[in-house]
């Protein structure tokens, strides 16, 4: 298949990066943290392959997209925004929706918010999680000298040093150590909980920065996530993290809301976000908030970065799913 064409779009008033191809029905595709489009560049050709047009956005404070200087432009409710100024600068009516990791809530919430410009959503990773639900660090045990992940991120500056400060090994260590390939959870030191960084050295300090590679991701393809984030940094993405009371806040009057549209959800056996407590239950509960939800798919083996850990499969399924809804 041919490469994707890439543009720039207006929309909820920043300039937004696109990557598409194909022709077809639309499909939106949200990346998470820290990514970019090109973490779903082999759906888009699958996709376009299978006859629809599939969009990948570089997402608010990435890549090549506008990275607004205040904090409180990057709440989920710019975020969903965006999605819609997308849709609206391609001429699209309606559009399934994609995410996964910090993508996905996104496209959860499109689906809930706007039903009517999102007529599926597929969520990879991180399952709709209800307002009634919200996964918080007071429900981790306290750890002297840790911190949840999603805390350590809050003060500005902070992660972006510890981030910055070599990204090449940032990018490698979280590629790696989310992934499927790393070792198995009863290898990792004792007392060790997913999601709790070390006050004294930081997020980094648990990462493993491999030798090698996984099969997956290539020398060259991981050289394009270091890239991005030489050239921008992470204070974009980590924006999102600092609007995380905030969400639940503008977020209230939408409380009980179920998302009443088609939708699938794809998940690795070996994802971390599955070790995280309280998320068993809001996955085994999904069909409750998400009530015409098709199917939960659990890939074996397959880690945090589903899209690119298992590319075919997930790419398989969307075919499947989109074509079920068509």
């Amino acid at each position: 298949m041919f490469d994707p064409k890439h543009h720039v779009v207006a929309a909820n008033g920043i300039r937004i990066h696109v990557a598409e191809q194909g022709d077809g029905p639309v499909v939106l595709f949200c990346h998470g943290f820290p990514e970019s489009w090109y973490s779903w560049r082999h759906q888009l050709s699958a996709l376009a392959e299978a006859g629809f047009r599939a969009v990948a956005p570089d997402m608010r404070g990435y890549g090549e997209t506008e990275s607004p200087e205040a904090i409180d432009q990057y709440t989920l409710l710019h975020l969903v925004g965006d999605m819609v100024g997308v849709l609206d600068a391609l001429g699209a009516e309606t559009a399934v929706i994609a995410g996964h990791d910090w993508g996905a809530p996104v496209a959860w919430h499109a689906a809930l918010l706007r039903p009517d410009r999102f007529r599926g959503v597929v969520g990879l990773s991180v399952p709709f999680i209800p307002r009634g639900q919200v996964y918080t660090s007071a429900k981790l045990p306290e750890m002297e000298g840790s911190i949840f992940y999603q805390d350590y991120f809050q003060a500005p500056g902070i992660a972006e040093a510890d981030l910055e400060r070599d990204v090449r090994t940032s990018a490698r260590a979280l590629l790696f150590t989310m992934s499927g390939d790393v070792p198995l959870p009863e290898t990792l030191p004792d007392g060790f909980v997913p999601g709790m960084v070390s006050r004294r050295d930081g997020f980094l300090a648990n990462m493993i920065n491999p030798p090698t590679l996984p099969a997956w991701m290539s020398e060259a393809e991981a050289e394009v996530h270091v890239e991005q984030f030489l050239r921008t940094g992470y204070r974009g993405g980590l924006n999102w993290y600092r609007n995380i009371s905030r969400n639940r806040e503008l977020l209230g009057a939408f409380d009980g809301l179920k998302v009443t549209v088609p939708a699938l959800y794809i998940v690795g056996d070996r994802d971390v976000v599955l070790r995280f407590r309280g998320m068993g239950s809001v996955i085994a509960g999904l069909s409750q908030s998400v009530p015409f939800l098709q199917q939960t798919i659990v890939l074996a083996g397959c880690g945090h970065w589903t899209q690119q850990e298992r590319p075919e499969e997930v790419s398989s399924a969307m075919i499947g799913f989109l074509n079920s809804i068509s």
